[in-house]
């Protein structure tokens, strides 16, 4: 099925994303990729990218699409493309496929900062300050990111930090929170369950290059909201898009 005519805005927002997509990834990029990263449908996508291939900001080589002589100024620091900019349209993309706020996450010693954010345009909803610092323990990324720690730098946490009580349900407790820790381990998926706003679930996974964690993307869906199909959804979205950054 065709889809409908896309306003200006919109077709302009998407046409950014590719150019951003392709020109972080450093590499050759294959259509689907691009589609199933930035869920722009194929009819859409299609004639974006002839018009991009004709104007020279992106070359093709059979299937294959890389940066153009059009982007020599983009190419010339893609080697350093900084994260917050190689997040955001894969942040974009989980916002626009789930509508509920999609976040991701650096750490900063015991802390976190939300560097890109994007919120769901419900009426009941969670929102993210860019730039807002918080506790690793009782976020989903955050726990994420304490499950790429090192046994002894994870024992190291649990000892430094104070673990305040956020709500009725935030785990504070270190045996409780080795056990949560182990769980995300083994999953790779951190969980949170109204354990750091009264009716919110999170769902985070940490994003690794080269063994290591540079961030890590967090859903957050009101509990109104949270049915088994919307996790299983949230999770197997995560999981892909982490592994698009992870390249």
């Amino acid at each position: 099925m065709v889809e409908p005519a896309s306003s200006p805005v919109k077709s302009a927002t998407r046409t950014l994303d590719i150019i951003e997509y392709v020109v972080a990834c450093d590499r050759a990029v294959v259509a689907q990729e691009i589609a199933a990263a930035l869920a722009i449908p194929v009819s859409s996508l299609s004639y974006l990218l002839n018009t991009l291939v004709e104007r020279g900001y992106l070359a093709r080589d059979g299937r294959n699409y890389t940066a153009g002589p059009g982007l020599e100024r983009l190419q010339a620091r893609s080697h350093d493309f900084p994260i917050a900019e190689r997040a955001a349209p894969l942040v974009r993309s989980l916002r626009l496929q789930l509508n509920e706020t999609v976040s991701f996450f650096v750490r900063r010693g015991w802390v976190m900062e939300a560097i890109v954010t994007e919120t769901s345009d419900h009426a009941l909803r969670y929102a993210v300050q860019t730039g807002s610092m918080t506790p690793l323990y009782c976020y989903s990324a955050g726990k994420a990111l304490l499950a790429t720690f090192e046994e002894a730098a994870f024992e190291q946490y649990l000892k430094e930090v104070d673990r305040p009580k956020l709500t009725a349900t935030t785990l504070t407790a270190a045996a409780d929170l080795r056990r949560e820790i182990a769980e995300v381990r083994r999953t790779g998926i951190g969980h949170t369950r109204e354990e750091s706003t009264p009716g919110i679930h999170g769902l985070g996974r940490a994003v690794l290059v080269e063994g290591e964690a540079v961030g890590a993307f967090a859903i957050a869906i009101p509990s109104a909201r949270f049915t088994a199909d919307m996790e299983q959804r949230a999770v197997e979205l995560l999981v892909t898009t982490s592994a698009l950054l992870s390249r």
